[in-house]
């Protein structure tokens, strides 16, 4: 049996860039929250309940960052990198609760429309651009591969689209007296941040129950296992998320007789960490003997 482990570097500067997104942002929900409350503008405090879920998102992906540092132990053998699948899920709840209660809002609103502030509204949001779209520009600059990292960059950038929608729509009120904007753009807000969350909110439920990840086809790891050189067949094949970051195999290498057995092991590791990005894999070498006595026991 062979393990093959490879730990890939966190960028060393994460810290402060996460420190000035999550102070940025935090500094922003005061301020809009407070004028959206002062002139009763639902469009603000709902994009200023979206920037605080924001706060929240990148405060749990720091955890994360910080979880895949932790060293592993005899209770948690695989440390803990799960908690950046339980993050994103967690944050994907929150995101999709909060979304629901801004289009009752929202709806509700519809009856009883406000007179908006379309000025103060414009220069709030403005701030809003501003702060996302450096938010963003960091983890684009900083982020290297890592997709988290990637992830949170194209969440700030689709703030800073928002917080633009909502600056239109603070100029049509304040130009045309369309005031009913106010609704409909939090309506639309809500509707891109539903769109945008419910695939993490699926994809991190199915990997929290050990599905295999997006990205991957286990039959297509299957057929390039069986294809290499001195395999006979391949069972008991399982992949899973170690973390948002690290996927892991395990399987049963049945080989043929007279088969540099090494040889055939780093092939097989080589080929599954570049092909496919799996980086943790556990691979079991069996005779054809010992494989067909498998076959007999149905293993899968």
């Amino acid at each position: 049996m062979s393990h093959d482990h490879h730990h890939h570097p966190t960028p060393t500067n994460m810290n402060t860039t996460f420190a000035i997104g999550v102070g940025l942002n935090v500094a922003f929900v005061l301020v809009e929250a407070f004028y959206g409350w002062q002139i009763d503008s639902l469009a603000l405090l709902a994009d200023a309940g979206h920037n605080l879920s924001d706060v929240a998102g990148l405060l749990l992906a720091w955890l994360g960052l910080w979880a895949t540092r932790w060293h592993s132990s005899a209770r948690h053998t695989y440390g803990w990198k799960r908690l950046s699948i339980m993050a994103s899920l967690v944050n994907a709840l929150i995101l999709l609760v909060a979304m629901s209660y801004l289009i009752y809002e929202a709806i509700s609103r519809f009856n009883t429309p406000v007179i908006m502030d379309g000025e103060t509204i414009m220069w709030v949001a403005g701030v809003g651009i501003f702060i996302n779209g450096i938010t963003a520009w960091l983890f684009l600059k900083q982020g290297g591969d890592d997709l988290n990292i990637r992830a949170a960059f194209l969440h700030m950038l689709a703030d800073a689209l928002v917080s633009l929608g909502v600056v239109i729509s603070g100029g049509l009120a304040l130009w045309a007296g369309l005031n009913w904007l106010d609704p409909v753009i939090s309506l639309v807000i809500a509707g891109v941040v539903i769109a945008g969350t419910w695939s993490v909110f699926t994809q991190s439920l199915h990997l929290s129950f050990d599905g295999v990840p997006h990205a991957l086809d286990s039959q297509a790891v299957k057929k390039a296992l069986q294809s290499l050189d001195g395999v006979e067949s391949v069972h008991d094949l399982h992949i899973w998320a170690i973390s948002t970051q690290q996927n892991a195999l395990t399987a049963h290498l049945v080989y043929q007789n007279n088969i540099d057995t090494q040889n055939l092991l780093d092939s097989a590791h080589e080929m599954l960490e570049h092909q496919f990005g799996i980086h943790h894999s556990t691979l079991q070498l069996e005779s054809k003997a010992y494989g067909e006595h498998c076959d007999q026991k149905d293993c899968v």
